[in-house]
């Protein structure tokens, strides 16, 4: 049961990176899913529910891609977060954020704002937990932002960039301790 949810999330959200969310049809999106209409309409009972699963599934993936196994060097980590992100715009999507999509898509549906603020909040937290930056939280998501929406035109320079920022983030945090010393 878990495996056809999961199979079904995945295509789903294939479909709506690749083609928006207006554009697909039921259709589409079933056979996306590769599954019957009556399977997907079990896992999935409205478009809404579709959008939703498919975004549920992104968050998991990217905080995989982006925060699994880091290094324990927090300026490591930071460097490695943003040339992880700077692969996954390459390889999964070439325009922006999914979830910015979607809201502005639908943008008085709360379920969706509140998919996109949990996950920003969860990207932001192990950001900061992984580069040892507490309290710096809207400063990573700024730089992380930055780069997901400056990516499609600059590529490898906006993670250059990206990591440049995170460093000045990490030194000018470390300033207070080392003077203070």
């Amino acid at each position: 049961m878990a495996d056809t949810k999961t199979k079904i999330a995945a295509g789903l959200e294939r479909a709506f990176a690749q083609n928006g969310f207006a554009s697909p049809s039921v259709g589409d999106l079933r056979e996306a899913a590769g599954v019957s209409l009556r399977t997907l309409y079990k896992y999935a009972p409205s478009r809404e529910e579709m959008v939703y699963a498919a975004l549920e599934h992104r968050h998991r993936r990217y905080l995989d891609k982006v925060f699994a196994g880091l290094p324990a060097d927090p300026d490591a980590a930071l460097t490695k977060i943003f040339e992880r992100v700077g692969d996954w715009m390459h390889t999964e999507t070439t325009r922006s954020c999914l979830f910015h999509a979607a809201v502005a898509s639908a943008p008085r549906d709360t379920r969706l704002i509140e998919l996109l603020q949990v996950h920003k909040g969860e990207v932001a937290r192990l950001a900061v937990k992984a580069a040892a930056l507490p309290g710096r939280e809207v400063e990573l998501m700024l730089i992380l932002e930055g780069l997901t929406q400056t990516w499609p035109l600059h590529g490898a320079k906006a993670v250059t960039s990206a990591g440049r920022l995170g460093q000045a983030l990490r030194q000018e945090a470390q300033a207070p301790a080392s003077s203070a010393a």
